[in-house]
């Protein structure tokens, strides 16, 4: 009995079928694990592993189908273009994953089942290295300031002080206003001083500012949120 599939792109077996299916399931799985294993903030996304996956095997498929057809590429371009992705790729690591998952995927549709393999390996092993030794860390640590002050009036100097008292550097980031107007929210970055407790700078800014809302935020270059 045949089992060869005729295609306009070509003569591949169920076996090839099979194979690439399975190594990109396989290989996907690795950079999950991968991606999982080396994940650092706390927007950890079950959903989103599962789809670096469903990535890979698609693309794999999507491969397989085009072939060395050029009409059909193009077609699939077309189709594909009608869809929008709305949810924001919160930190751009995810993005390389994503691209990583898709490159494995299209070599194992393509049959380059060695290249799929020691591409996927390499790039694993590269991510792990630079998490376990913490490649371009920037040990800097900054924190957010955010102070609401009423409209009308300049408390510019009065938190100017304190952060002065408080921080070895500071910078402001922006003003609006909120609330329809009734609050102006100032927002710093800022390097706060050794031993300094953020609780001590809130403290003092709400002296300043006849108690109103002050937040502090600590370790956001980590953090995503």
């Amino acid at each position: 009995m045949n089992f060869d599939l005729q295609e306009l792109s070509g003569t591949f077996s169920v076996t090839d079928v099979v194979a690439a299916m399975a190594l990109s399931f396989i290989l996907s799985m690795v950079i999950g694990y991968t991606y999982r294993y080396t994940h650092r903030n706390v927007s950890y996304s079950q959903s989103y592993v599962q789809t670096l996956v469903i990535v890979g095997m698609v693309a794999a498929l999507i491969m397989l189908v085009v072939g060395s057809n050029l009409a059909r590429a193009f077609s699939l371009v077309g189709a594909l273009s009608v869809v929008r992705f709305r949810n924001a790729v919160k930190e751009t690591r995810d993005v390389g994953f994503i691209f990583l998952t898709m490159a494995i995927g299209m070599a194992c549709g393509a049959r380059f089942h060695t290249l799929a393999v020691a591409g996927a390996v390499v790039v694993c092993v590269v991510i792990l290295v630079m998490f376990k030794f913490n490649w371009f860390a920037l040990n800097v640590q900054r924190q957010v300031v955010k102070v609401q002050v009423p409209p009308g009036e300049d408390y510019g100097p009065a938190i100017a002080d304190v952060l002065i008292k408080y921080t070895t550097e500071y910078e402001l980031v922006s003003t609006e206003t909120i609330r329809g107007g009734a609050l102006t929210e100032v927002l710093y970055t800022v390097r706060m001083k050794k031993g300094t407790e953020p609780g001590d700078l809130v403290a003092a800014l709400q002296e300043r500012t006849s108690g109103q809302r002050v937040t502090v935020l600590t370790g956001y270059d980590t953090t995503d949120l």
